[in-house]
């Protein structure tokens, strides 16, 4: 048994300019999971977000979108960990990840940013102990192409593989808020 999740953000871009992009990977998954527990996100502004309060595995669990864009993830996080006086192994961030293919999602914890300015801005406010959830959106090839394939829209046969894997990863989610990291870790990396 591992830590419990008391908070998941799902990272993105506010607005209806970004909402298909592939940076917005982790909306979607937020979003798939506020439909599939028949809630809703509201506006919050003092964390400068969008939240949502579910129950999974029997635990209460926050949701964060932070509406602050990509760059600035890591404030609405910090206040929102700061007023529920969350520590920052209950924290999961669900991002979408360049280094994996669409279709692909993994768990991890801790590690760097990897390049991504979301979590490059969630490690100036909290350590790197918090877990993560990669949401696989594919590279484009070459690294001075990557901000432009981030803020464009998938293909369609990469859009079904990453909601595909969306699924498989709110299949595991339980787990992870229980605490079973290693379970929860093994049944998403041996999915096809």
């Amino acid at each position: 048994m591992g830590a419990q999740v008391s908070l998941i953000a799902g990272l993105g871009n506010p607005g209806p300019k970004y909402e298909q992009t592939r940076h917005n990977a982790g909306f979607w998954l937020l979003d798939a999971l506020v439909r599939e527990q028949n809630a809703s996100f509201r506006l919050e502004a003092r964390f400068g977000g969008e939240i949502a309060r579910i129950q999974l595995a029997g635990h209460d669990v926050w949701l964060l979108k932070p509406m602050s864009f990509m760059n600035h993830s890591g404030q609405p996080l910090r206040q929102m960990a700061h007023f529920y006086k969350l520590d920052v192994a209950d924290l999961l961030v669900v991002h979408d990840e360049i280094d994996l293919p669409p279709g692909t999602a993994r768990l991890k914890k801790g590690g760097g940013h990897g390049g991504h300015n979301g979590l490059r801005h969630i490690l100036s406010h909290f350590s790197a102990d918090f877990c993560r959830l990669r949401l696989g959106v594919g590279h484009p090839g070459h690294k001075d192409q990557v901000v432009n394939y981030v803020l464009d829209r998938p293909s369609r046969d990469e859009e079904e593989a990453i909601h595909a894997a969306i699924q498989r990863a709110l299949q595991v989610l339980p787990l992870v808020v229980g605490g079973e990291w290693e379970k929860a870790m093994n049944q998403l990396h041996t999915e096809p």
